[in-house]
């Protein structure tokens, strides 16, 4: 199979970005305009999967001959799924939930290439511990930082991550995309029989 002529990434997280021109791929940036709604009753790894494949089935839907990826990361704590905090005060109360805990961070891939009748979704857990993490540090964060836009309202690559203690899996997986996983399944597609 042939390198697809063009590469597009359902997603305008500008961490997604720069991890895909970190292994050095060219692509476009076109988000979908999917919704996620919290209240669906999945468990959350098909959680996490069915909105990557939501995601990117919207946007290749307009663009068949082209690879599109779609991703989608969740932090789970006590079977609770937390995405993107609504304001600073759900904020602050997701970061003293996990303040002292571990919990799992899981992004759901999906690479959708219409024309050549590729469909593949995945989904990568990583464990992360935090410390103790005082008040005071939580409310400069916030300010700071504005974490509104992250999972788990968090960047485990900014100031943060002198709160993190332990993590076990993909790093990049945190940071919102599974560099290697993604890499492995990308580089058997391209190289397929036709």
């Amino acid at each position: 199979m042939t390198k697809p002529p063009k590469i597009i990434l359902a997603s305008t997280s500008p961490r997604r970005k720069q991890l895909l021109e970190q292994i050095d791929f060219s692509f476009e940036i076109i988000p979908s305009t999917i919704y996620e709604d919290f209240n669906i009753s999945l468990k959350p790894k098909n959680f996490a999967m069915h909105y990557a494949e939501l995601k990117a089935k919207d946007v290749a839907s307009n663009y068949t001959d082209a690879l599109v990826i779609g991703a989608d990361t969740i932090v789970v704590y006590d079977d609770k799924i937390l995405g993107k905090p609504k304001d600073k005060n759900e904020s602050f109360d997701m970061l003293t939930m996990l303040s002292g805990n571990t919990h799992k961070v899981i992004t759901g891939v999906s690479i959708q290439w219409q024309s050549c009748n590729i469909s593949e979704t995945f989904a990568e857990e990583t464990f992360v511990t935090f410390r103790e993490i005082s008040k005071s540090d939580i409310l400069y964060y916030i300010s700071t930082y504005n974490p509104l836009d992250k999972a788990g309202s968090y960047g485990i690559q900014d100031w943060f991550s002198v709160y993190v203690k332990e993590i076990k899996g993909d790093f990049y997986n945190v940071m919102g995309f599974p560099l290697s996983s993604f890499y492995q399944r990308y580089k058997r597609i391209i190289e397929a029989d036709d």
